[in-house]
């Protein structure tokens, strides 16, 4: 009789404490619960569906995190060894290196730079003597030519060697590309006793022309004015 009455206080604690819990935790559902405090991952889920559809999709659509939304995209193009990654350096700050040697990987440096008050992205293209490519760093560059939406071309061309490379620029012109041409190396065709008219040679091409010195930061200031010039500017809402 007593293991009877033991037992039966028993089974009532047990299913009151139970009711008890249960509306505990009716109440404690019913209570708004902040992102942070819930058990499910239903942003590391989103995350990971994102990251899936990164890999899927072809580079110029992957999405872009907002601070970094473009607006508008630049390359910088010519001969090797004319300047080009150290103008990229300057311009963007980045100290970053594209090989132009075969057998080694192909790969073209990108970084964001601030004009006009907008965005832009900046390439540096592995170095192209024209657009009938013979290596695979001319055809990497030739294809990011004619695939990437780009506003302007900028083909930075050695002082020294002016009318050597000027073929190339008026192959560029061909491809109905915005083109600039950037005289780089101007010191050092100075101290050669070579002087580069930049009017005159402007108003002979009709395009942009800058001379300048990336070594020596010496003509910058011009060259990223005349970029503004490419800059997307977004049209002004007014509300009344």
């Amino acid at each position: 009789m007593k293991k009877n009455q033991i037992y039966s206080s028993y089974v009532s604690l047990v299913t009151v404490y139970n009711s008890k819990k249960n509306y505990t935790n009716s109440k404690v559902q019913k209570r708004p619960m902040k992102c942070n405090q819930c058990p499910d991952s239903c942003q590391k889920n989103t995350d990971a569906s994102n990251s899936l559809w990164q890999g899927l999709l072809p580079k110029r659509f992957q999405f872009k995190s907002p601070e970094f939304i473009s607006q508008g995209t630049i390359a910088l193009v010519g001969y090797p060894n004319v300047g080009k990654s150290l103008l990229f350096n300057v311009l963007t700050g980045a100290y970053t290196n594209v090989s132009n040697y075969p057998g080694t990987t192909v790969e073209a440096s990108r970084n964001h730079i601030t004009i006009a008050g907008q965005t832009i992205t900046i390439i540096d293209t592995p170095g192209m003597y024209s657009l009938t490519p013979m290596t695979e760093e001319e055809r990497f560059s030739r294809k990011l030519l004619f695939e990437e939406p780009l506003d302007l071309a900028i083909h930075v061309i050695d002082a020294k060697n002016l009318s050597r490379m000027l073929n190339f620029t008026f192959q560029l012109m061909e491809t109905q590309i915005p083109i600039l041409l950037a005289v780089n190396m101007i010191d050092e065709a100075e101290k050669l006793g070579v002087w580069v008219n930049e009017k005159q040679l402007e108003a002979s091409l009709g395009i942009p022309v800058v001379t300048l010195s990336a070594a020596q930061q010496r003509g910058i200031k011009s060259l990223t004015a005349k970029m503004a010039n490419y800059v997307h500017t977004p049209a002004l809402s007014y509300s009344y």
